[in-house]
């Protein structure tokens, strides 16, 4: 019983800032009181908030390129990770733990230790401020996470399955894509609904890498319109911009956390 009591209190501290931020986003605009912030308005314009927001910040040209990173980087990434891991494990590359550690080696730095060389070098390179830089970027940080998921599961795998595909004249090309590949879609999906969740939340690189509003990210985006706040953007519309920009995340882990944790205990260590 008192555990379940902490267990509740606790839920409800969780829970205390998302409700702050569904009752404030859906107020009119006009109607925004600190002193009551925690009392529903009885009048429900967060679509209208979100419709304000999205005129005003201009965050279609953002939304559009969000969806392509986090669908286009995340797919050449844990395919970029299965073909490591693949090579490392099936094809038994040469030194292929050291390669593994290479790959994954680079995950130990923290992203503000990339800042200023990224910046420097995409300037240099004419990938500042554009799609395709941005697509690289995600695309390069997606791989290590790939190959150590698909590197543990391949792992597991028994060998003989290659030797016979062999034996049956598949080239390792033709075996990867046949059958190693969709024998892995479990926790390929896993690790793209992790990457997916990140690009789409991502807000560093957006910040450092991007300046145009078709290129930035959302969440970049969405941190500029909060800093208008201060300058006349009423509270209420900039919540509601974060909050229904947030929900695609939401609703993808939602719709497929059990494919998320069966992907990811298969990619796990044998």
């Amino acid at each position: 019983m008192i555990r379940r009591a902490v267990l509740i209190v606790l839920g409800l501290v969780w829970l205390g800032p998302t409700y702050l931020l569904l009752v404030n986003a859906s107020r009119p605009s006009d109607a925004y009181d600190p002193a009551s912030a925690w009392v529903p308005s009885g009048d429900f314009a967060l679509f209208e908030n979100f419709a304000r927001a999205l005129d005003g910040a201009d965050l279609g040209g953002s939304l559009a390129s969000t969806a392509l990173y986090s669908v286009v980087s995340p797919l050449l990434g844990v395919l970029i990770g299965a073909l490591a891991g693949y090579t490392i494990v099936v094809l038994r590359l040469r030194h292929g733990f050291w390669w593994f550690l290479l790959i994954f080696g680079g995950t130990i730095f923290p992203s503000q230790m990339l800042l200023v060389p990224l910046f420097v070098g995409y300037s240099d390179a004419g990938l500042y401020d554009s799609r395709l830089g941005m697509l690289l970027i995600y695309t390069a940080i997606n791989v290590p996470l790939g190959a150590f998921v698909l590197r543990n599961y391949y792992s597991g795998v028994a060998f003989s399955i290659f030797e016979a595909a062999r034996m049956d004249g598949a080239s390792t090309w033709r075996i990867f894509w046949g059958v190693y590949l969709p024998m892995s879609l479990s926790a390929l999906a896993a690790v793209f609904i992790l990457e997916f969740t990140f690009i789409w939340n991502d807000l560093v690189f957006g910040l450092t890498l991007t300046q145009t509003a078709d290129v930035r990210p959302v969440m970049t985006a969405i941190a500029g319109l909060m800093t208008d706040v201060y300058a006349g953007t009423p509270v209420p519309v900039g919540l509601a911009a974060g909050l229904v920009v947030s929900l695609p995340t939401v609703v993808l882990f939602l719709a497929t956390q059990r494919l998320f944790a069966r992907g990811l205990s298969l990619g796990s260590v044998h």
